[in-house]
């Protein structure tokens, strides 16, 4: 007897997008986190584009909206570019500045609308699987069995290491404190201080985040060697010696500090356990993309786990989890680290900054560089041919609606413009829309429930292939 049909290991952001994207597919999973309550911490201040699409795709994005604030401002990679690129392939052209806690009350109110189960304050210490399912182990003597378990539990994942997933990479060479504070100067009189310090040390800076809080980030004076947090006379010194002055900071809701070691997990499922989210991957937070890589393997692996648990999906289809996600967490791991190096006090680091905020003058650059950080460049190996296999596709018009709109079921879609296409057996499972723009230039597109096109055409054989190696055999009739 199982007590759900997947547990879900950790209630943050990866975690409560699963868990959703499972409810769609009708199935029961159980969100277990070890917290007792919220923290109230926003490490992660906000979405870039490919989320903004997935809130989208899955009608959550008018409540972000209303909670965050639209940036389109240059300075997103290392701090470089003067404005945000022109013409980026996306109907959702920003950055969503929004704190992390907000983006988990909005996660977990959705997945709660669903029917989700979250129990707070269940510690997973052990777990047992065999060839039927997994057994968890709570700190609290509780046994849970399920067929499946994803551990989201962060980087210093429990699942992870239960499981005997090696956690290879590079360890740390510096160390940055972070907090939120208040400040005893006004605000007016920090800008020009920070202007001027950042001119040469970009690994520093305040920022306002409403109801007189401020967020502060100071490279430490070394490495700490332990996971203590810091003391708010460790900030304040730091302040002083980088900057000047410490803006009389005081009050702190919560401090902590983080290096710039990068590790990936060797593998991403072992049987009937699999990774996502910092469980997979540590980064240090250049770019902003850490709460953002963990939703987007959340997005990729619901649909793919559903199929699993409901019998229809076809061989091989579960693994793509890792052969798809563990490349674009490896390219994450990658530029950061180039971040990182740009950000450095040596002369040949800032020699080649000066080249690159030259480079990224050009549209060309900053488009591309942008396109890294978003996500929007991300392509799946789903087949040689047209340029749109294994891209997301973005939001179009419809005869009737738009096609993110049409993605909310979480199914596959089949974008006819041809009027002569059909997914008989497969209306479970994909739904057919029609086009009305002149995007994209195809006769019809069938995309995966993650948004990715996985055929372009107008033959009948063609799509019949297609639904059969992304979406099983078709119902019997």
């Amino acid at each position: 007897m199982f007590d759900a049909d997947v547990l879900v290991i950790g209630g943050g952001p990866t975690g409560l997008t699963l868990a959703s994207e499972l409810r769609l597919w009708g199935l029961t999973p159980l969100v277990l986190e070890k917290a007792a309550e919220p923290s109230g911490h926003s490490r992660a201040l906000g979405l870039h584009v490919r989320s903004i699409e997935v809130m989208d795709q899955r009608g959550l994005l008018d409540r972000f909206l209303a909670r965050g604030k639209q940036h389109r401002v240059g300075g997103f990679f290392a701090g470089l570019g003067t404005h945000w690129p022109e013409d980026l392939d996306t109907a959702h052209s920003y950055v969503l500045g929004i704190p992390q806690n907000v983006t988990e009350e909005l996660l977990e109110e959705h997945a709660l609308d669903r029917g989700v189960e979250v129990r707070r304050g269940r510690e997973l210490v052990g777990l047992v699987q065999d060839g039927e399912g997994v057994t968890a182990e709570l700190a609290d003597g509780t046994r849970l069995r399920a067929r499946w378990l994803v551990g989201c539990d962060g980087g210093r994942s429990t699942v992870r290491s239960l499981t005997g997933i090696g956690f290879p990479g590079l360890p740390a060479r510096h160390e940055t404190l972070i907090a939120e504070v208040r400040i005893g100067v006004p605000w007016e009189e920090v800008v020009p201080v920070m202007t001027e310090v950042r001119k040469t040390q970009t690994r520093y800076g305040l920022m306002p985040l409403g109801d007189g809080l401020y967020r502060v980030v100071v490279p430490a004076e070394g490495l700490s060697g332990d996971r203590s947090a810091p003391t708010l006379d460790e900030l304040r010194e730091r302040l002083t010696a980088v900057g000047g002055t410490d803006f009389g900071v005081h009050e702190p809701r919560w401090l902590s500090r983080f290096g710039d070691g990068t590790r990936q997990a060797e593998r991403y499922r072992e049987g009937r356990v699999l990774l996502a989210g910092d469980a997979a991957h540590i980064h240090p937070p250049t770019g902003g993309q850490g709460l953002n890589l963990g939703v987007q393997d959340a997005f990729n692996l619901g649909w793919k786990l559903a199929a699993e648990v409901l019998g229809w999906a076809p061989d091989g289809l579960l693994d793509t989890y890792h052969s798809e996600r563990h490349p674009v967490g490896a390219a994450v791991l990658d530029n950061t680290r180039a971040q990182m190096e740009l950000m450095s006090q040596e002369p040949g680091a800032r020699a080649v900054r000066r080249l690159l905020a030259e480079l990224m003058d050009f549209d060309e650059v900053n488009r591309f560089l942008i396109g890294k950080l978003t996500a929007i460049d991300v392509r799946y190996d789903c087949g040689e041919g047209h340029p749109l296999l294994g891209r997301r596709l973005k939001d179009v018009p419809l005869k009737e609606g738009r096609l993110y709109e049409a993605a909310r079921a979480g199914r596959g879609i089949l974008l006819d413009r041809t009027g002569t296409l059909a997914v008989t057996g497969w209306e479970d499972r994909v739904v057919r829309v029609t086009g009305a723009g002149e995007e994209p230039d195809v006769p019809a597109a069938l995309l995966r429930p993650d948004g990715h096109v996985v055929w372009v055409g107008d033959d009948p054989a063609g799509l019949r292939e297609g639904l059969e190696r992304w979406f099983g055999a078709p119902a019997a009739s």
